[in-house]
């Protein structure tokens, strides 16, 4: 099958994600990433746009690259400027990268109102500056910015730039549907309408505006185009850019393209945990049901799927999760129950007998009714099986606690707490923004000596469900916590009329489960 060559702009166009800011350690950290999963080209930045980026590619000539090339991206020339003389040009030159990303104008309506030139003088400028950077020694790959809608208002036209910058020496003349709203359709149709008389090297760089990006670069591969422009998780200006966690499975696993440096199969089982660890850097969240990588991509809830799933994966998996380095979540819930409970026991390598699976389901009914929903608490379950199984141990219990929040200048809260850990006492002290994070502080302080480990958990969510909204500030509470660590990933719930309770016992329960399934979860009694 053909070779689909990907080019990252997570550093690039992930950048102008609102809310979203790189690092210089983050861009070097993410090269690493892209380059170790086997991405093709990494379109890193803007030199000479901002101090930023002109120090990245400074650092950048240091790394050393198993699979990827760097590339610079840019502008075409300025209307006004000789190309030799040319800011962005000579930044480009001075990354000392082997590839160049340069974007052209291929909207009549871009080339009279931004420009402000000749459609004539817009060709020449592509060309100046291909011819420039090619004979400087870059590999030139051309985006050809709005070409969808230039296509639309004047497809004659478009198609001059394409022919002006293949001709120019662009090894790779790259489709963009700059503001997103090329539907796919109308999209294939152009694409098609393009290969008939244009033989160059063609790719597709699609945004998201119109929810149809994966879309769109999926049509585009099917008529021709064998480079493809995306971003992890689909970061991106305004509504994204194409989804490279979706389409890399996709057109891997679904189509078969060979891509990734020919391993493929090897280094898709890496694309769930790239794609996490980048989240983690930009502290944002990846939606759960976000499809492949998601959390609860291959979650089962309802009784008849478990049952069914647990007999054959494929009766309710498009694909194997591992596959991709997801995993298979079964829910326990009202809608499941005893197929589920085996299942979460198999992963634990606890066989459960009936007397055992009896008190579990027991135990989770009592816990339903007082207002848990075990759904999406994994570890919850776990610790429920560990505990009936008589398997848990008991790594430390607390005391007491005592939490109060001050104004001293400025509002904080501390948290002690006395906690049984060996045969001793320990008692400490935390300070944090609110009452459960200085309760957390205090918990790790006390127990860091004995369980190190516990140092390096990460809380990534936190959320709080009133129940019985009806008694005001005395209303039920639940709590959902949500855990990493290293590559491990589990979440954990709990319920009180108490809001700090509840969040103490979840908190709790998210380290006691690490502790236990570090240690085997096995022939522990309580």
């Amino acid at each position: 099958m053909d070779y689909i060559e990907l080019l990252d702009t997570t550093l690039r166009d992930g950048a102008q994600t609102r809310g979203i800011s790189f690092t210089l350690n983050d861009k070097l950290k993410i090269v690493e990433l892209l380059d170790d999963l086997g991405i093709d080209v990494i379109e890193a930045g803007w030199p000479g746009s901002n101090p930023k980026d002109s120090e990245f590619y400074r650092l950048a000539r240091e790394i050393k690259l198993s699979h990827s090339r760097l590339a610079a991206f840019g502008s075409t020339r300025r209307v006004d400027v000789r190309v030799e003389d040319d800011l962005t040009m000579n930044s480009i030159l001075k990354s000392e990268v082997p590839v160049a990303v340069i974007f052209g104008k291929a909207w009549t309506l871009h080339v009279r109102e931004v420009l402000r030139c000749t459609e004539e003088e817009n060709k020449k400028i592509i060309e100046d500056s291909i011819s420039y950077l090619k004979d400087h020694g870059l590999e030139v790959i051309f985006d050809a910015e709005h070409f969808f809608d230039g296509w639309k208002e004047s497809s004659s036209y478009a198609l001059d730039v394409l022919k002006t910058a293949y001709e120019s020496g662009a090894r790779t003349v790259v489709l963009c549907d700059t503001n997103g709203g090329t539907l796919p359709t109308e999209l294939r149709d152009i694409v098609r309408q393009v290969r008939r008389v244009f033989k160059g090297a063609l790719g597709i760089h699609a945004h998201n505006d119109a929810g149809v990006a994966v879309a769109n670069t999926l049509v585009a591969v099917d008529e021709g185009a064998r480079h493809v422009q995306g971003t992890i998780i689909g970061l991106g200006e305004r509504c994204g850019n194409a989804d490279l966690t979706v389409l890399i499975p996709s057109l891997s696993l679904k189509l078969g393209y060979n891509m990734l440096k020919g391993k493929a199969r090897e280094k898709l089982r890496r694309l769930t945990e790239v794609a996490y660890h980048i989240a983690d850097l930009l502290n944002v969240s990846i939606n759960p049901n976000h499809p492949y990588i998601g959390r609860h991509a291959f979650a089962h809830k309802a009784g008849v799927h478990v049952d069914a799933i647990l007999k054959n994966p494929k009766t309710y998996e498009h694909i194997d999760p591992t596959l991709i380095g997801n995993e298979r979540l079964l829910s326990i819930s009202e809608l499941s129950g005893r197929s589920a409970l085996h299942y979460f026991a198999e992963k634990l390598g606890i066989k459960l007998s009936k007397d055992e699976l009896d008190a579990a389901l027991r135990e989770i009914k009592e816990l339903e009714a007082m207002g848990y929903q075990l759904e999406a608490a994994d570890a919850t379950i776990s610790l429920i099986i560990l505990k009936v199984t008589k398997r848990l141990p008991r790594f430390f219990s607390v005391r007491t606690w005592w939490v109060e929040t001050l104004d001293l200048g400025r509002v904080f809260s501390r948290a002690i707490v006395s906690i049984d850990v060996n045969n001793e006492t320990v008692t400490a002290m935390g300070e944090g923004v609110g009452p459960v994070h200085a309760l957390d502080e205090a918990i790790k302080s006390a127990i860091s000596k004995k369980f190190p480990e516990l140092a390096d958990i990460k809380l990534v969510n936190y959320k709080v469900t009133v129940l019985d909204s009806n008694d005001g500030t005395a209303a039920t509470v639940r709590v959902y916590t949500e855990f990493i660590f290293g590559d491990k990933n589990w979440a954990t719930t709990a319920v009180s009329r108490n809001i700090v309770e509840a969040s103490l016992k979840a908190i709790l329960d998210g380290y006691i489960y690490l502790l236990a399934t570090m240690s085997g979860g096995r022939s522990y009694q309580i």
